[in-house]
């Protein structure tokens, strides 16, 4: 699904200039799910929007479904974004002056559905996300659990075939966080395609590949079973 080679991002002021990205390639088949980790800097939010189509690279190839996008214009990134990738942020960013069942119901509306079937799907995915005893809430009513299963419900509702989660529990507690994070593993387990960014091994762990990041460039990749054998070592080690 995604087959990124030698991407490069730079940043440029009249005095400065930065490589967020230095010469990334990674591949990422259809119904993984990927963790991408890394101390903050190191590049990993700027990939994640390269990947979603929200920055432009400033080098290197980035190939979704087989279609190049780097330098593509942004009639055509934006018909992808709208059609094929959903966006799960830290800070919700669902719209206070809508009710749940509005902010769910708009990216369907910016893809010209019709009316009976934009309400077909939002109150198929509500189900699903077990969001819709809350449909006419306004997202400042809801807890923060449950304004990020919105946001899911959000990102969901197009049918897309990329998930992308920046820090989807950044700024949840402990309990909203892991309701979330087991809600990702189930659309996993379901096929969806999901990359996300995360400061959390704990997060990292419900994925089945880690890709760690530093200073703009991935420096190692490992199955996130690997990780968890580490860490019950470790537990393990401290009861002895």
């Amino acid at each position: 699904m995604i087959n990124v080679q030698n991407l490069s991002k730079t940043y440029k002021t009249e005095d400065v200039q930065t490589n967020a990205l230095n010469n990334v390639s990674l591949h990422i088949t259809e119904g993984e799910f990927v963790a991408i980790m890394g101390p903050s800097g190191c590049g990993k939010s700027t990939f994640l929007n390269i990947l979603g189509l929200l920055d432009e690279a400033s080098a290197g190839s980035y190939q979704f479904t087989g279609i190049e996008t780097v330098k593509a214009g942004e009639k055509k990134k934006s018909a992808i974004r709208k059609k094929h990738i959903g966006f799960i942020f830290q800070n919700f960013n669902l719209i206070d002056e809508l009710t749940v069942y509005e902010n769910i119901e708009l990216p369907l509306i910016y893809n010209g559905i019709s009316s009976s079937e934009r309400k077909k799907r939002v109150e198929e995915i509500m189900e699903q996300i077990n969001i819709g005893h809350r449909a006419r809430h306004y997202p400042q009513q809801l807890s923060g659990g449950q304004q990020q299963r919105a946001a899911v419900a959000r990102a969901l509702v197009t049918r897309p075939q990329l998930i992308l989660a920046d820090e989807p529990t950044g700024n949840l507690d402990s309990s909203n966080g892991n309701e979330v994070m087991n809600l990702l593993a189930e659309l996993h387990r379901e096929g969806s395609t999901i990359v996300m960014v995360t400061h959390s091994s704990y997060d990292a762990g419900f994925a089945s590949r880690i890709v760690n990041m530093k200073d703009g460039e991935i420096f190692s990749e490992e199955h996130a079973s690997q990780r968890r054998d580490v860490f019950e070592k470790a537990d393990a080690a401290q009861l002895l």
